[in-house]
């Protein structure tokens, strides 16, 4: 179309991100669904701030996006790659103000040792409208496909302590 930009993807960064993989005492893990895409599941994920280390990232943005405060939960392990994925045509230039081709994260994995009432959706900018706890599977089932290769991979890194306990 007339006056439109074709924005090439190679020449954007990738965003620096945490993910976080919530079990609980099932071997279960949390899901939300997001408040913007009606039927998209995930896992809590977002920006690592400047001058922050990814795991305090990920407490950080397991607390704003759940409600679960470090108390609650036991770190067991990190990726040990950075794993990324590329947004799809139709949301470059959208997302996070068209300054990223897609996220660069680490993903960590707690176990939650604390209640179901400490989860909180209701926080100061919420990105979740519900939430489950779902088998490994399942979420990959329910996220957006252009995450599935991700969650595929970070659910078989931590496969050896995705169980009971």
């Amino acid at each position: 179309m007339a006056g439109e930009t074709a924005i090439d993807p190679a020449a954007l960064p990738y965003r620096p991100c945490v993910g976080v993989v919530l079990m609980n005492r099932e071997g279960l893990v949390f899901a939300g669904q997001r408040l913007d895409t009606p039927g998209a599941w995930q896992m809590p994920q977002g920006g690592i701030d400047k001058g922050e280390e990814p795991l305090e990232a990920a407490l950080r943005e397991l607390g704003e996006e759940t409600g679960v405060g470090p108390g609650s939960v036991e770190f067991l392990a990190q990726t040990r790659d950075w794993l990324t994925y590329d947004l799809p045509p139709r949301l470059l230039g959208k997302v996070w103000n068209g300054r990223f081709r897609g996220q660069r994260q680490i993903w960590a994995l707690f176990r939650f040792h604390g209640s179901d009432d400490e989860v909180r959706l209701d926080q100061p900018h919420p990105e979740f409208g519900e939430w489950a706890w779902m088998r490994p599977a399942d979420v990959v089932e329910r996220i957006v496909p252009f995450k599935r290769a991700i969650y595929t991979r970070v659910f078989a890194d931590f496969a050896d302590r995705l169980a009971p306990g």
